[in-house]
C-alpha cells in the first residue's frame, strides 16, 4: 500500500473515531446486543430496528478503541437500508475479508476497506470485528453477550 493511500485510510479511521456516524441509543430498536472484548476493554452494543426486512436503522453505542469506535460507525453506514439477508451477507464478509488471506471485498462496503491494514495486527483484528459480530446477535435476537475470548 502506498503512503498515500496509507494516510487517506488512518484520516478516514481517525475521523469516524472523532466524530461516530449512528452512535447513539436506537429507541424503538427491534434486536440489541451487547458484545465485549476483554483484551482491548472495548465494549459496544448494537440497535437495529428490521421492517419489511431491511435494516430500517442501526445505532451502537460503545467504549473502545478508535479501531473499534471507526468500525462500528462505518459498520452502521454501510448495512442501514440493507436487507437483512445482505446485511448478514456484507457482515460475513467483512469479517471473512479481517480473517483469512482473502482482502476484504469492497463491493458496496464504501470506506471499509481503510480497516484492511488492521489484518498486519491480529490482536486488533477482534476491535474491527466486535462491532460487527455483535450486530449479527442483534438480528439474530441471541440475547448473549458477544465476546472476542
Amino acid at each position: 500500500m502506498n503512503a498515500d493511500l496509507q494516510d487517506l485510510y488512518q484520516e478516514i479511521i481517525l475521523e469516524h473515531n472523532r466524530s461516530p456516524r449512528n452512535s447513539g441509543v436506537l429507541e424503538d430498536a427491534t434486536g440489541e446486543a451487547h458484545g465485549n472484548n476483554p483484551l482491548c476493554g472495548d465494549r459496544v452494543t448494537v440497535h437495529v430496528r428490521v421492517e419489511e426486512g431491511n435494516v430500517a436503522d442501526v445505532r451502537f453505542d460503545a467504549r473502545g478503541c478508535a479501531i473499534s469506535i471507526a468500525s462500528a460507525s462505518m459498520m452502521t453506514e454501510a448495512l442501514k437500508g440493507k436487507t437483512v439477508a445482505d446485511a448478514s451477507d456484507a457482515s460475513a464478509r467483512f469479517v471473512a475479508g479481517l480473517t483469512s488471506k482473502d482482502a476484504i471485498d469492497g463491493d458496496g462496503l464504501g470506506e471499509l476497506a481503510a480497516l484492511s491494514g488492521v489484518r498486519k495486527f491480529p490482536a486488533r483484528v477482534k476491535c474491527a470485528t466486535l462491532a460487527w459480530h455483535t450486530f449479527c446477535a442483534a438480528l439474530n435476537g441471541s440475547g448473549e453477550e458477544v465476546t472476542t475470548e
